[in-house]
C-alpha cells in the first residue's frame, strides 16, 4: 500500500489514541493490584508455615535456601488451598521448587 500512512488507520486500529492507552493503563494497574495482593496472601501463607522472615520470601527464592522440607511444603500447600479455594494435584508440584514457582501454579487456578 504505497503512500499509507500509519495516521491513515482508525484510531484505534493499533491501540494509539490516548483513551485507549488510558483504558490499558487502569487494566494494567488493576491487574498489578491484583497480583500484589495476591503475592502477599502467598506470602503470609509462607511466613506462617514455614517459620521464615517476610523478607527471604521473594520470588526466586527456593524452598531449600527456605529449609523447607517435604513435611513444611505439604502443609504450605494445604494453607494455600485453603486460603485461595484451589485445589492442586499432587502431580501439579512435580517441578515447583522456587517462590515463583509456586505462586504462580496457585494463582493460575484462579
Amino acid at each position: 500500500m504505497a503512500g499509507t500512512r500509519w495516521a491513515d488507520y482508525p484510531l484505534g486500529a493499533f491501540h494509539n489514541d490516548l483513551s485507549t492507552r488510558q483504558h490499558y493503563g487502569v487494566v494494567t494497574n488493576q491487574w498489578s493490584n491484583a497480583v500484589s495482593d495476591n503475592f502477599e496472601r502467598f506470602k503470609k501463607c509462607a511466613v506462617d508455615v514455614l517459620s521464615v522472615d517476610e523478607s527471604a520470601v521473594v520470588p526466586e527464592a527456593t524452598f531449600e535456601s527456605l529449609d523447607a522440607d517435604s513435611l513444611d511444603l505439604v502443609e504450605l500447600v494445604m494453607a494455600l488451598e485453603e486460603e485461595f479455594d484451589v485445589n492442586v494435584e499432587e502431580e501439579e508440584l512435580e517441578g515447583v521448587n522456587t517462590i515463583q514457582a509456586a505462586f504462580d501454579l496457585v494463582t493460575s487456578k484462579l
